[in-house]
């Protein structure tokens, strides 16, 4: 799995509203919180998603946007994201290309996508790799913690 030191791939998907996310296009403006994560509406996905969500506004104070992917369909997510009135787009990662780019580890004998969140800097080098299936909710708090202390070093 790709770490902390390391270039983030770039790559090209589409978004809930239909619209092109080139993580090319980001460096030099905000970081990125890049989570992905199984599934629509399960619950560790959901609360997950809606934890990022109630935590949205700290994190663009923090300079950072938050970014979803998995492997659903568009539709999939717009029907997330409406239904849980989710701030920041999902991808959708459709045959899980971004996701192997990245190197998420399968969970359950390799059937069950990963949930992993990396948090790219500005110049696209990634400062933080958090992996875990079981708590969703965690990615939110560590990351948010991760960015909290980048920003202090920046000062």
């Amino acid at each position: 799995m790709l770490k902390a030191g390391d270039i983030a791939p770039v790559f090209t998907l589409k978004t809930t509203t239909g619209a092109t996310f080139n993580l090319a296009e980001q460096r030099g403006k905000r970081s990125i919180v890049l989570y992905f994560y199984p599934k629509d509406n399960t619950s560790g996905c959901t609360a997950e998603a809606c934890s990022f969500r109630d935590e949205y506004e700290d994190f663009q104070d923090l300079g950072a946007e938050v970014v979803g992917v998995s492997p659903d369909s568009e539709e999939s997510h717009q029907k997330f994201s409406q239904k849980h009135r989710l701030p920041f787009p999902l991808l959708a990662d459709v045959g899980g290309k971004v996701a192997k780019l990245y190197e998420v580890p399968r969970a359950l004998l390799g059937f069950i996508p990963g949930r992993v969140t990396f948090v790219i800097d500005q110049q696209g080098v990634i400062q933080y790799v958090f992996n875990s299936l079981s708590k969703a909710t965690d990615h939110v708090a560590n990351t948010k913690k991760v960015l909290t202390e980048l920003a202090a070093k920046k000062g």
